[in-house]
């Protein structure tokens, strides 16, 4: 009995490791890209870019970030999480390392859009929702949403303090620092005993044979449901609305009158409550109809576009509270709940490929906001009809939730 309680305990607080580890990388992941928002300004006033021109390097970002999701993926299902891990964090090393000696937009295509974006998809949240599925059974849809939920923690984080850097040492220096961070990183994935992470827990149904998965059902299957559609358009809608505001509020709320430290910090504290309501919704999703709890999370987001929106005819603190907790709660709430359905819909050998096709969808819909709400404010001087498309798209992801039947009525 003891020994089985100790083997318990122990396996218990090799699984909270493991999510810890995934909290943290897809922390740096996300937060890596949405703190671009805060370098948008200086980039554009440093060497005199339109918006859509410095919105276009973080569209190339997403599709990179899309497209690597998919090669994530199969990787991970082809190599185990090690390759990804350490591919990813010396991709995004170089990539940040050499970002203030560039010159020209063309270079920051090259390395902050697609080697940057490669190296954030290896790292990001489908090698972590591929990993946790393997050490947890029970609670995996808490698991996966505090994975998931690590997305706001980043953006808490690496948004107020990448501006921070900008004010006191500029942005190609603040790039620099970045760049260390990931070496850091690089240096402790290098030495982790992935033979074991890669395994799983020992009693959890999703079977593992020498650290890769068994059983389930294929990409090229997947690709033939429509269930696998729903989630793909789901992903890719509503990241038009919430990546077309996520890169230019900051910018948006300097636009309005609001200073650079304290548009980046409203932004962050949005993060904060971005990982707050990633884990409710989790929670939430065990409990009530995915689709109800989906819903409601979308229904935040509209009142936070809303709220923005006026802001720029009625500047009002009690606008700007509105907006922070209906984004913050909201933005990446859909992705807890896609993720677990997904893990157990789809559970085998094909899963990280099959969360890694379904979330190109978002990473072309992320680069479609962006750049369509950049291009709308060069054209109109404002960004009124941006936010118009940005609501748009959000209704149409939160009616998928209710059209197609197999996520409707789906049981997690």
């Amino acid at each position: 009995m003891l020994k089985n309680n100790i083997f318990y305990i122990l396996a218990s607080f090799s699984s909270l490791l493991v999510l810890f580890y995934c909290l943290i990388m897809t922390s740096l992941s996300r937060g890596a890209g949405e703190s671009f928002g805060v370098f948008l300004l200086p980039l554009s006033s440093h060497f005199s870019w339109d918006r859509a021109s410095v919105a276009s390097i973080y569209s190339i970002y997403m599709v990179c970030l899309g497209l690597g999701s998919l090669l994530s993926g199969m990787a991970f299902d082809r190599f185990g999480p090690r390759f990804n891990y350490i591919v990813g964090l010396g991709l995004l090393a170089i990539s940040y390392g050499l970002l203030g000696n560039l010159t020209s937009i063309w270079q920051f295509f090259i390395i902050l859009g697609v080697f940057g974006g490669i190296g954030a998809s290896m790292v990001g949240v489908v090698p972590a929702q591929s990993l946790v599925s393997r050490w947890f059974d029970k609670n995996l849809g808490t698991a996966l949403s505090i994975a998931y939920a690590g997305q706001g923690l980043g953006v808490l984080i690496m948004a107020p303090i990448s501006q921070i850097l900008i004010d006191d040492v500029g942005w190609q220096l603040s790039y620099k620092y970045i760049s260390y961070v990931f070496v850091f990183l690089f240096i402790i994935a290098s030495i982790l005993p992935w033979n074991r992470i890669s395994k799983g827990s020992k009693n959890n149904p999703r079977k593992i044979f020498n650290g890769k998965a068994v059983g389930g059902i294929s990409l090229i299957k997947a690709v033939k449901e429509k269930t696998f559609w729903g989630f793909f358009f789901i992903f890719c809608f509503t990241a038009v609305g919430i990546f077309g505001i996520s890169l230019h509020v900051v910018a948006y709320l300097v636009y309005i009158g609001l200073s650079e430290v304290q548009a980046a910090f409203s932004f962050g504290i949005a993060g904060m409550l971005n990982f707050v309501g990633m884990v409710l919704t989790g929670l939430a999703a065990d409990k009530y109809p995915r689709h109800i709890v989906a819903t409601v999370s979308y229904l935040l987001s509209f009142i936070a576009i809303f709220s923005l929106a006026l802001m720029q005819l009625f500047p009002s603190i009690i606008l700007l509270i509105l907006f922070v907790l209906g984004f913050g709660l909201s933005a990446g709430a859909r992705g807890p709940i896609i993720t677990t359905l997904m893990a157990e819909i789809f559970a085998g050998k094909g899963l990280a490929s099959i969360y890694g096709a379904t979330n190109l969808g978002q990473g072309l819909g992320a680069a479609t906001g962006a750049l369509l709400a950049g291009f709308l404010f060069d054209l109109t001087g404002g960004y009124n009809f941006g936010f118009l498309i940005c609501t748009i798209f959000t209704f149409l992801g939160a009616l998928l939730f209710w059209t197609v039947p197999q996520i409707r009525y789906a049981k997690i």
